[in-house]
């Protein structure tokens, strides 16, 4: 089963870089006045945080913002666009290492694809005004999960790699309307997370599972966005290819970080950017 998972993976990955490939070469003589240098490094480095379970969408937001490298209306297009190819190597290499049952798997991964796919086409057509309120709320939603993981509320966790019965359905309709919200820029890992601890399951089995949402959900609702043009070309290519040389670093070379000072700074940013988006997003 596992070896399915591999197979649809890369077939993904060829499909997915073949579409954005096309769409950048078409407009390669119109790209945005985004800057290569401080969008790839902030590739690089959301994208290495992202392996060691800080995630990707809320501090990129902030820095995409800080740094003026795109317009807030298609920031959830770019985000979804250029973190694909990097959770497409995530997914890759935690499905491999850490066990886990493959229905659980397979049910996730396919409910989050769905959604993710019912929900691209809705952001894609959203306004300006819409996008900041709908991605400060997200952020906002993003900061209180992280928030409540560091005060150690989120409580439950056990030793099971897979799920069954009720539970494995409570999984999967969760698991839809988590991947129909990360079109909207609300990363999945912290919900997702806080879904597989309440659940019973081990903690090490929610790196193959959000990890493999994204990775399955991300490329047909990303190829959406592209369709749609409904994203920042430039800026998601540059981040796109140091975000996959920043996954193979943190995944093979880094084992291990002090992360609890970090997400604390992390969850501030994401507030103050929440707070920033939603003061837009209500002016006249």
């Amino acid at each position: 089963m596992i070896a399915i998972i591999w197979i649809s993976l890369a077939a993904l990955f060829l499909w997915y870089t073949f579409v954005l490939a096309k769409d950048f070469l078409r407009h390669k003589n119109n790209l945005e006045h985004s800057s290569w240098l401080k969008t790839g490094l902030i590739g690089f480095v959301v994208n290495f945080f992202d392996v060691l379970g800080i995630g990707a969408f809320a501090p990129q937001t902030a820095l995409l913002k800080f740094t003026r490298q795109t317009e807030d209306k298609i920031i959830p297009g770019t985000l979804n666009v250029a973190n694909t190819l990097p959770v497409l190597f995530q997914a890759l290499i935690f499905i491999t290492v850490i066990e886990v049952d493959s229905l659980t798997l397979i049910v996730m991964l396919v409910a989050a694809a769905a959604g993710a796919i019912l929900g691209a086409g809705v952001v894609a057509k959203l306004s300006e005004k819409k996008i900041r309120l709908t991605m400060g709320f997200a952020l906002f939603v993003t900061a209180a999960f992280m928030f409540a993981g560091n005060m150690e509320w989120i409580q439950g966790g056990g030793d099971a790699i897979g799920l069954y019965d009720v539970k494995l359905i409570i999984a999967g309709v969760a698991n839809f309307f988590l991947g129909a919200l990360m079109t909207a820029g609300i990363g999945l890992y912290a919900p997702c997370m806080a879904l597989v601890f309440a659940l019973g399951m081990s903690p090490k089995v929610a790196f193959p599972i959000m990890m493999g949402s994204c990775a399955f959900l991300m490329p047909p609702a990303s190829i959406r966005f592209i369709r749609e043009g409904a994203y920042n070309r430039k800026a998601s290519v540059a981040m796109a290819i140091p975000g996959v040389i920043a996954v193979l670093i943190a995944a093979f070379i880094v084992k291990s970080l002090p992360l609890n000072t970090l997400r604390w700074v992390v969850i501030v940013v994401i507030l103050y950017t929440s707070a920033v988006m939603l003061r837009a997003g209500f002016r006249k």
